[in-house]
């Protein structure tokens, strides 16, 4: 099997400096003949010793190994803080890059009950409506 310590080349193209969103982004191209992906921590720490950048501000997505496999090709962000970054990118991607916590998931079937119920009513009374109705027994 091929190991993790086996080379990769890391190359950008279409590289565009983002004033408007303070960032610079590319299209990253990886080549890994010996192995068959490569990790996005992997990458991104890659990209910031490449770009002279803070290894937490670069934001990589979207990638696809090639047909044969070998080669890879996916999007890069590089933030030039993390403010910018908490600002522009969308919130799945600030969980994924451990800026943001993910909300408790309620299982499907009491949202599904929950938004049926706030069907039903109108106006202000939709908060009280979401509560589940209390079990009224003697």
């Amino acid at each position: 099997m091929a190991d993790s310590a086996a080379p990769i080349t890391v190359r950008t193209r279409k590289f565009i400096t983002n004033r408007l969103l303070a960032r610079r982004q590319f299209v990253v191209d990886v080549l890994h003949p010996s192995r068959p992906n490569v990790s996005k921590s992997e990458l991104s720490e890659t990209l910031a010793t490449m770009y002279k950048a803070d290894k937490n501000r670069v934001v990589t997505f979207g990638f696809r190994t090639h047909f044969g496999g070998g080669r890879s090709t996916g999007f890069g962000l590089i933030y030039d803080d993390e403010a910018t970054q908490r600002k522009f990118e969308p919130k799945y991607r600030l969980i994924r890059s451990g800026l943001m916590v993910a909300p408790p998931k309620t299982n499907r079937k009491l949202r599904k009950e929950r938004k049926n119920r706030t069907k039903k009513v109108r106006g202000t009374n939709k908060a009280k409506a979401a509560e589940p109705p209390k079990k009224g027994g003697k």
